[in-house]
């Protein structure tokens, strides 16, 4: 299996959603890894930079049609992109990660596209609000009952979180992926969540 963990970017991404996920993967707490268990790698439409909600363009090491058939996890990134034609050109792609049974992860509005194409009818989810879901879904979203009212869901190798949920998403992901141990991962999370000042009061 590849090592590699894949981003979706479309055009309008939300380059928060992305940071605590690709940041734990490339390092630890004090610099870089020397040997990493995973490498982070962009996919966009094209080879073209592709820019964010904020303004920041990102190269691409991946574009839809190069992407490789292997990889570690897919990871969709939320942001406006989801509603727009080009977001269609991802429908194939994920189809055939569920087929192999990848790890998948949806946020924010990448979770609503996913109900849009029934890909949460058989698993636990969560995203931006059971009726965005809902809306976006239409009649291909079915699992209704399946919705679960929660920042971060993982289920049968699929992790969905709203947009507010970007270190629960993370947590999940590197959960699934094994990325270290479960106890330097929670380690990671209340670092992040709490703060340098509430883990670490003077003394």
């Amino acid at each position: 299996m590849s090592n590699e963990v894949l981003y979706i970017l479309l055009p309008d991404f939300a380059a928060h959603e992305v940071v605590f996920l690709s940041q734990a993967i490339a390092s630890d707490e004090y610099a870089l890894k020397d040997n990493p268990k995973y490498v982070n790698r962009i996919v966009a439409p094209t080879m073209d930079p592709v820019k964010s909600i904020g303004g920041f363009r990102t190269l691409p090491d991946y574009s839809f049609d190069t992407m490789p058939e292997d990889y570690a996890a897919l990871v969709l990134i939320g942001g406006f992109g989801w509603s727009t034609p080009i977001a269609e050109r991802v429908e194939p792609i994920v189809r055939k990660a569920i087929e192999k049974g990848k790890i998948i992860g949806a946020i924010c509005n990448a979770a609503s596209f996913m109900a849009k194409h029934g890909f949460l009818n058989a698993v636990k989810h969560t995203g931006n609000g059971l009726e965005q879901l809902k809306l976006w879904g239409g009649k291909n979203y079915t699992n209704e009952e399946g919705y679960i009212h929660a920042q971060a869901v993982s289920d049968n190798n699929i992790v969905t979180a709203n947009g507010s949920a970007t270190l629960e998403f993370a947590k999940e992901l590197l959960i699934l992926l094994e990325n270290d141990t479960p106890e330097r991962i929670e380690m990671y999370y209340q670092f992040n969540k709490q703060g340098f000042c509430a883990l670490f009061p003077p003394k």
